[in-house]
């Protein structure tokens, strides 16, 4: 299993629709990439730091998928209009990591 993180940092000038992202934005994921192999899709808010300073990220998407190829081939497939859909929420260029989910 994989988890693809789509990180939106917090930086001077930047903006962020949490309602947007969470409601619409994530209705549209699940509409492309249900059929896809996407298994689960999380949203969170950044809210504070360990030092209770504001967080550095507005949020994090969080998407699962059974392997890489799974998501690649999804994202082949519905990431033009995910991508057109940014617009509607932020102007960050997010950071994306995928990671392997390891058992404990």
């Amino acid at each position: 299993m994989i988890r693809v993180s789509v990180l939106y940092l917090r930086n001077e000038g930047k903006t962020f629709d949490i309602d947007y992202y969470s409601k619409k934005h994530m209705a549209l994921v699940h509409e492309k990439m249900d059929g896809l192999g996407l298994k689960s899709v999380e949203v969170d808010r950044g809210l504070t730091d360990l030092s209770h300073s504001e967080s550095p990220f507005f949020a994090i998407g969080h998407l699962l998928f059974e392997s890489l190829e799974a998501f690649t081939a999804a994202f082949e497939v519905a990431g033009t209009d995910l991508l057109a859909d940014m617009p509607n929420y932020t102007n960050v260029d997010p950071i994306v990591q995928i990671s392997e989910i390891m058992p404990t």
